[in-house]
């Protein structure tokens, strides 16, 4: 049976790969492997997401929800080396291979820079963090920036989103992009109605990113 990237623990057969993830201010060449998102190559939704957000806080704590092999969470330790980064993700697969990444780009050589812990949707850990991550999985979060697991169903993302966008510190924000057939509208207006003042901040080759702060 063919699994989804939002499995807890994967057991199609490995099949590493390598994709290249290229922006204006980075180059970076990715590990991937069978059963996490997009290992063939970086997502449209990743890479316009990542060419259209503000710079990150340079200094805090970020959040990157639902890592994958780590092309989000590597452009913000790139692009803010003064924060952590927090890096989570419900496939331990994918939670491993962001580590691999960070570590051969040299973005978390003393393993403080970027924590990275595979956790169930409602924040939990499943695995054994070190103390530091656990704590830092508490938040608050100065900035998230998501492509959301949308085909994991609406439960389930509501589930998430409300644990971690109530995670974001009081002037921090979140960046979400959203494929418009796969209802970025519908999601925005579930972000509003619950106490989520959200703003299309942009939009592309059919996707939106939307811009959402702490719940009022």
């Amino acid at each position: 049976m063919a699994q989804h990237y939002f499995e807890s623990n994967p057991n199609s057969t490995s099949r590493p790969g390598t994709v290249e993830l290229i922006l204006p201010d980075l180059h970076l060449r990715l590990a991937t492997d069978s059963g996490v998102f997009s290992p063939a190559k970086i997502d449209l939704g990743t890479r316009i997401l990542l060419e259209t957000v503000p710079p990150p806080p340079t200094t805090g704590t970020l959040l990157d929800l639902g890592c994958g092999y780590g092309p989000i969470a590597l452009t913000m330790a790139a692009r803010a080396p003064h924060a952590t980064v927090v890096a989570i993700d419900t496939n331990s697969r994918a939670v491993e291979l962001t580590r691999t990444n960070a570590r051969t780009h040299h973005l978390d050589n003393d393993g403080t820079r970027l924590r990275c812990a595979h956790t169930d949707p409602t924040g939990t850990p499943t695995g054994h963090p070190d103390p530091h991550t656990r704590t830092a999985l508490d938040g608050p979060f100065d900035a998230i920036w998501t492509n959301p697991p949308i085909r994991v169903g609406k439960t389930a993302l509501h589930t998430m989103l409300r644990t971690w966008l109530n995670r974001l510190s009081p002037t921090g924000t979140a960046h979400l992009v959203v494929q418009r057939n796969l209802g970025a509208d519908t999601l925005h207006r579930w972000l509003n109605d619950n106490g989520y003042p959200t703003e299309r901040a942009a939009s592309r080759a059919g996707y939106r990113i939307l811009r959402t702060h702490h719940p009022t």
